[in-house]
């Protein structure tokens, strides 16, 4: 499951599973890509917080399902296909549609995401490769050039940060070896009027 130790559902001490009791799906399970913080709960706390008001949040103005997008694409860039696995389902599952769903992801795998997305939604994908893979060549005319497409500066700030939260979040991954063995793929907490509800349903 990881290179590290992992405090399963039954043996946290009461803190952790408080905390675990906020993040648990069916049958208690919880996500690797969560418990892996178990040593750490704290950090958990942390990751949860950012996750939820990054992607699952009401006062975002973009669709749910284009956040997703960015967020399988930056997992894709990183190698990470335990992101790109678990986001993959929600994406499809927020879609609604599982030819499109499978046709943007060969685009992803091919690269070629010209195929798939208007201009203005094929920019910000171009923005979330750069930062991923070029970061440090990221330039005011960057944001300029999404201006131009007509993304409000919000609405910029919302591929940011969605796109700053999966490098994390799969350097978590990559970087302790976490697996998807025994996650239920694509669950997410999807009540997204209250930042405060965790739950992965």
């Amino acid at each position: 499951m990881s290179w590290i130790k992992v405090i399963e559902y039954e043996h946290a001490d009461p803190q952790l599973k408080r905390i675990y009791d906020r993040v648990k799906g069916p049958n208690n399970n919880i996500d690797n890509v969560l418990s892996i913080h178990s040593l750490r709960p704290h950090s958990l706390v942390g990751h949860m917080t950012l996750y939820k008001n990054v992607l699952h949040n009401s006062n975002n103005e973009l669709p749910k399902w284009y956040l997703e997008a960015i967020g399988i694409y930056v997992s894709h860039l990183n190698k990470c296909d335990y992101c790109v696995q678990h986001h993959f389902e929600g994406f499809k599952r927020l879609l609604n549609d599982a030819e499109k769903a499978q046709n943007f992801m060969q685009a992803v795998t091919a690269n070629e995401l010209n195929d798939i997305f208007e201009k203005k939604y094929l920019a910000g994908m171009e923005y979330a490769k750069k930062l991923t893979l070029a970061h440090t060549t990221i330039a005011e005319q960057d944001i300029d050039d999404l201006r131009a497409v007509s993304f409000t500066d919000g609405q910029i700030l919302e591929i940011n940060q969605v796109s700053s939260y999966f490098n994390y979040v799969n350097r978590t991954v990559l970087g302790l070896g976490v697996s998807t063995k025994g996650d239920i793929l694509g669950l997410s907490p999807n009540e997204s009027a209250d930042p405060s509800d965790w739950s992965h349903k």
